[in-house]
C-alpha cells in the first residue's frame, strides 16, 4: 500500500485529528464567546485557513511527489470555488430564519462537523463505486457535463428554505419555539422540551450540503482518484467557507460571472472524465485551465459593470 493510498488509515486519522484539534481550538479559545464577525476578523481567519491549506499542499508536494500536489491544488481551488459560490444559498438560510449576526458563526462551525462526516461517507461510496464498476466514470463525467449547462443555462439562483422536505418534518412533529436561546439546540418551557430555532437552522445548512456534494464529489474525482487527497482537499475548502462568508457576504452579487466559471469547469472536468480512458489529460493542463476559467470569471466580474451586462 502506497502511502498516499485508501489504505493508510494513519494517514487519515492524523488529519482529521488536525482538523477537529483546529475547530476546537476556532470554537473553544478564539470564539469562544459569541460575538459578530468584523471583516478584518474574518479576512485574517481567511487568510490562516488559506496558509494552512497552501502549507498542506507544500507538505502533499514534497512527501507524496508533484503530481499529488498538483492534484490537490486543482481540487482544492474547485472545491472553494464551489463553496463560494454555495454561499449565497447559506446567506438566504441565514436571513430567512433570522439567525442573530452573533450565532451565525457557531452555526457555520456545526455545520462544517456535520459536513465532514457526510463528506467522508460520500467519498467512500464513490470511490468504492468507481473502483468496483469502472463505468460509473462515465456516468460520474455525464452527470458534471449536465450539471455544468444546467449552471449555465439558468439565468438566477432561487432558493426556497421554506420547502426543505427536512425542515416541513421537523415543524409537523418536533415541538419548536420560534425564538434562539443562544447556541442551545432545545429549552424546556413549563416542564415541556422544545427544539429552538437554531436547531432547526442548523438541520436545513446540512441538508442543503448533501445537494452540494452532490456536485462537488464528483468534480473532484474527475481530477484524482485518490480518496485522501479528494477528503483533504474538500475538508480545506469547507474550513475555509466560515470566514469567506463573513468576507463576501456584503458582495455576493459582484460575483455574478462566477457561476458561469463554474459552469464551464464543470462541463470541463466532466468531459476529462468520459474522454479519461481515451486521452488522459496531465494534471498540469487541468489546473491551467481550471484556474484560468476561474480567474476569468472572476476578472468578468470585478471589471464589467452591471450596467453594460445589461446593455450587452
Amino acid at each position: 500500500m502506497t502511502l498516499s493510498g485508501v489504505g493508510t488509515p494513519l494517514l487519515w486519522i492524523g488529519f482529521t485529528l488536525f482538523v477537529l484539534v483546529a475547530l476546537l481550538l476556532d470554537l473553544g479559545l478564539f470564539h469562544r464567546r459569541p460575538h459578530s464577525i468584523s471583516l478584518k476578523e474574518a479576512a485574517a481567519w481567511s487568510g490562516v485557513w488559506i496558509s494552512l491549506a497552501l502549507a498542506f499542499n507544500a507538505g502533499v508536494y514534497h512527501w507524496l511527489g508533484h503530481v499529488k500536489g498538483l492534484e490537490f491544488l486543482t481540487g482544492y481551488l474547485i472545491e472553494l470555488a464551489l463553496s463560494v459560490d454555495n454561499l449565497f444559498v447559506f446567506l438566504i438560510i441565514l436571513s430567512y430564519f433570522m439567525v442573530p449576526p452573533d450565532l451565525r458563526h457557531r452555526v457555520l462551525f456545526w455545520g462544517i462537523l456535520g459536513a465532514m462526516v457526510m463528506r467522508v461517507s460520500f467519498i467512500l461510496v464513490g470511490a468504492a463505486l468507481l473502483q468496483a464498476f469502472h463505468w460509473i466514470i462515465y456516468v460520474f463525467g455525464v452527470f458534471l457535463v449536465y450539471s455544468g449547462v444546467k449552471i449555465l443555462l439558468q439565468k438566477q439562483t432561487e432558493v426556497h428554505p421554506e420547502r426543505n422536505l427536512i425542515l416541513r418534518l421537523v415543524r409537523r412533529f418536533v415541538p419548536l419555539v420560534a425564538e434562539y436561546d443562544g447556541s442551545r439546540f432545545f429549552v424546556t418551557r413549563k416542564g415541556k422540551r422544545y427544539a429552538t430555532s437554531f436547531l432547526v437552522v442548523l438541520l436545513v445548512v446540512e441538508t442543503t450540503d448533501v445537494i452540494f456534494a452532490v456536485d462537488s464529489i464528483p468534480a473532484i474525482f474527475a481530477i484524482t482518484r485518490d480518496p485522501f487527497i479528494v477528503y483533504s482537499s474538500n475538508i480545506f475548502a469547507i474550513l475555509g467557507l466560515r470566514s469567506l462568508f463573513f468576507v463576501l457576504a456584503g458582495m455576493m452579487d459582484r460575483f455574478r460571472y462566477l457561476p458561469v466559471g463554474l459552469g464551464l469547469v464543470l462541463a470541463f472536468v466532466g468531459a476529462k472524465m468520459v474522454l479519461s480512458d481515451v486521452y488522459p489529460l496531465p494534471i498540469g493542463w487541468s489546473l491551467g485551465v481550471v484556474g484560468s476559467l476561474l480567474a476569468a470569471s472572476m476578472i468578468a466580474s470585478l471589471l464589467i459593470r452591471p450596467s453594460d451586462a445589461n446593455s450587452e
